[in-house]
């Protein structure tokens, strides 16, 4: 039970004064009672107070009660609503009801034991909301500072990361030091290892926070300077790219890069060992309305079963190769800040094709 000093604040609106007193009569000692006669007194009085529930007449000669909630909802969302009628407005109460504007109605006349039990049950509904908007805002607050960590922790590991990486080349490069085991070599291999999985979690965190940019896309550029950075990492494979535009095309260029850079990356990746003729083919045809790109490879593929999971964090299809199983999660997480959307389709043993669409900006910029 709420003591004197936290009572639960209720705001009646009825255009019939006797009601409004007859409410007061009964419930004054139970509840903090705002009392209005019209919609227009009753919103003057929701942004002067803080209300837990609101309780309107169906019929009233300016608007009726659930107007009047449509309207409140969207600008004091938080008060819990309840409808009193005197009519049989059955559909009107159910559209109600189902589209969210009150939690619950009441019968004219009114009894007082159902209408108590129904304000108490609103004031907990009322408090379990702000309770749990507490608890989201509190992890958001949470999941934003461990974000920030984990991309200011990544980004300073990349600077010893690159030193040891140019100790070893040195040591290469001059013979300085004997190693008939190979340990320089595994060395190396564990240091670009993590380097990779750094660059990947700052990749992450810049796509999640970095708001969107929107510019001219230059494919050629974007998809050639993709595609040469994968050439060092393995010259077998032989990149076929074209190129179909008859429109400008704007969008964000930095999230565009992450969804080419980690599709064509896990093309070369994901290549079979023992196929003679790796081959990873790019074709993007972008017009006024949209930019549609598919990405072919003659790779391992992915499993059927698997299909579902890729664009989950973490999730690996194929153990064999070294990876995060974040790259598709990168992925979706860039196309959806973009508005665009991606299928696979894929066949295990054969290759996997990708196909990304994504809509045009400049086309959205002139029809606003």
């Amino acid at each position: 039970m709420l003591t004197n000093s936290a009572k639960i604040s209720v705001l009646y609106i009825d255009d019939e004064e006797e009601n409004l007193l007859a409410f007061k009569a009964s419930f004054r000692r139970q509840y903090q009672i705002f009392t209005a006669t019209s919609a227009s007194a009753g919103l003057s009085i929701l942004n002067e107070n803080t209300i837990h529930v609101i309780i309107a007449d169906q019929r009233m000669p300016q608007s009726t009660g659930v107007e009047f909630f449509d309207i409140v909802r969207k600008v004091h969302p938080n008060p819990i609503r309840i409808l009193l009628t005197g009519y049989a407005d059955v559909e009107v109460v159910i559209n109600a009801i189902n589209k969210g504007q009150i939690f619950r109605y009441i019968k004219k006349p009114w009894d007082n034991l159902e209408l108590e039990t129904t304000i108490n049950n609103a004031y907990e509904v009322y408090i379990t909301r702000l309770r749990l908007k507490n608890k989201v805002d509190e992890l958001e607050r949470a999941n934003d500072e461990l974000n920030r960590f984990v991309y200011s922790t990544s980004h300073d590991l990349r600077s010893p990361l690159a030193s040891i990486m140019g100790v070893l080349s040195l040591a290469k490069m001059e013979n300085s030091v004997t190693d008939p085991n190979g340990y320089l070599g595994m060395i190396e291999s564990c240091v670009k290892k993590m380097d990779f999985f750094t660059i990947k979690v700052i990749e992450y965190y810049r796509s999640k926070r970095v708001d969107k940019a929107i510019e001219t896309i230059n494919f050629k550029a974007l998809a050639e300077n993709s595609i040469d950075i994968l050439r060092l990492q393995n010259s077998a494979v032989r990149f076929n790219f074209t190129l179909s535009q008859s429109a400008e095309f704007q969008t964000d260029t930095f999230r565009l890069s992450v969804i080419l850079d980690n599709l064509l990356s896990n093309a070369v990746k994901y290549q079979k060992p023992e196929e003679s003729s790796p081959c990873v083919n790019i074709s993007i045809v972008a017009n006024e309305k949209e930019a549609e790109i598919l990405i072919e490879d003659n790779g391992v593929g992915i499993i059927e079963e698997h299909l579902n999971n890729i664009f989950q964090m973490f999730f690996r299809s194929n153990y064999s190769v070294t990876g995060l199983g974040i790259g598709l999660y990168i992925v979706k997480e860039a196309l959806d800040r973009i508005g665009g959307d991606i299928v696979v389709n894929s066949s295990y043993g054969v290759g996997t094709t990708f196909k990304i669409k994504v809509p045009n900006a400049a086309r959205a910029r002139i029809l606003n």
